[in-house]
């Protein structure tokens, strides 16, 4: 692997990584290493989230924002909506629910639900 402090191969690289995680794109012939590096890397990333893309795409995506938000949810005591989740989402979705979950703490939740709902941000 190059140095990925180069910017001319970290701009490439990085442009991969992004395709990767688009699961309507095929790696492109022609590009360069550091293009296809970055590639494979995004479509494992988006693979280890979602499922095989050979299994098909699902509706909704599970990217890490939305694992962060599921991890905060859990972290808050709050409910969770995973409609439109396939199987193998919901188990990603569920470890990292219940890894907030297990950080839960009561007056921790108390104090921010108070602030939130002192700004007019009513959670349900």
């Amino acid at each position: 692997m190059n140095n990925i402090f180069n910017p001319v191969y970290r701009q490439d690289y990085l442009k991969g990584y992004a395709s990767g995680l688009n699961p309507y794109l095929n790696a492109l012939e022609n590009k360069s290493n550091a293009y296809n590096t970055g590639f494979d890397l995004g479509r494992s990333e988006y693979e280890r989230l979602n499922g095989k893309i050979i299994h098909g795409i699902p509706k909704l995506i599970v990217t890490n924002k939305v694992l962060e938000d599921f991890l905060l949810a859990g972290m808050l005591g709050i409910s969770i909506n995973d409609d439109g989740y396939t199987a193998f989402q919901i188990d990603v979705i569920s470890k990292w629910y219940q890894s907030g979950i297990e950080k839960y703490n009561p007056s921790q939740s108390e104090y921010l639900l108070g602030i939130l709902e002192e700004n007019g941000i009513d959670i349900i």
